[in-house]
């Protein structure tokens, strides 16, 4: 099982398929690092060397903000925006939706589920 950026990436998958296990990484980018790396999109991961194994987890962590660093940023950028006291971080916040969705109906993924109102019932 090949290891990259902290992630076990799954053996009987095609490499382009299994680098979009890692955090941060899609399909624009999978195909970008295989191509720099030189590796074939039919390759498996089990068919890979441990040269190209580890070309492609020195590209990953010289070119790319996966993982953890990722998260780390993402985290301090809505902390930015809550400290700010912004319209976005007040959203944030309030665990309200932040780009501009309706809430007088549905954000239940955002708001939870919903809480009954005493003597609403007519």
């Amino acid at each position: 099982m090949a290891r990259i950026a902290g992630v076990n990436i799954p053996t009987q998958k095609r490499v382009i398929i299994a680098l979009q296990y890692i955090h941060g990484i899609g399909a624009a980018k999978a195909k970008e690092i295989i191509e720099k790396v030189g590796i074939a999109e039919a390759t498996r991961v089990n068919q890979l060397t441990e040269d190209e194994v580890l070309r492609l987890r020195e590209t990953i962590d010289r070119d790319y903000l996966v993982e953890g660093d990722l998260r780390r940023e993402v985290a301090m950028n809505i902390k930015r925006l809550m400290d700010m006291a912004c319209y976005r971080g007040l959203r944030h916040r309030k665990g309200l939706p932040v780009r501009g969705q309706r809430t007088h109906t549905n954000a239940r993924t955002r708001k939870g589920p919903a809480k009954a109102i005493a003597g609403k019932k007519k």
